[in-house]
């Protein structure tokens, strides 16, 4: 069973990760999760956004594209997305062509540490 990772090392890493979202572009919740390196940790996404400040959370959307936060908020973000250049189609963003892609993390290979022996 893996451990589980500090709870201030995984909002550290999200945050981060939130802060790598260039203007103009959006991603998802698990997207962002996943990058972090928590993949199945959406909703913790949602709970670093609503207790970090000084993040762009109005990059942050649902999957493909939907607003997710109700009311007067929701209007907020898609006002704020809309003032970076993202386009809409109807209430989501053209994910196809405003979605962030996070490059995938390079893991290191492990070096041998038996060497081969000389004859």
């Amino acid at each position: 069973m893996a451990k589980a990772k500090p709870p201030n090392l995984m909002f550290a890493k999200i945050r981060e990760t939130i802060l790598k979202i260039p203007r103009g572009h959006v991603s998802s919740y698990g997207a962002i999760a996943r990058a972090a390196g928590f993949p199945n940790g959406a909703r913790q996404v949602v709970r670093t956004l609503s207790q970090s400040h000084g993040l762009p959370w109005h990059r942050v959307v649902a999957a493909g594209g939907r607003i997710a936060i109700p009311g007067e908020g929701g209007l907020d973000q898609r006002f704020r997305l809309e003032m970076e250049g993202v386009k809409f189609s109807g209430k989501k963003v053209r994910m196809a062509e405003f979605e962030f892609k996070f490059r995938p993390k390079v893991r290191k290979k492990a070096v041998s540490k038996k060497r081969k022996k000389k004859s």
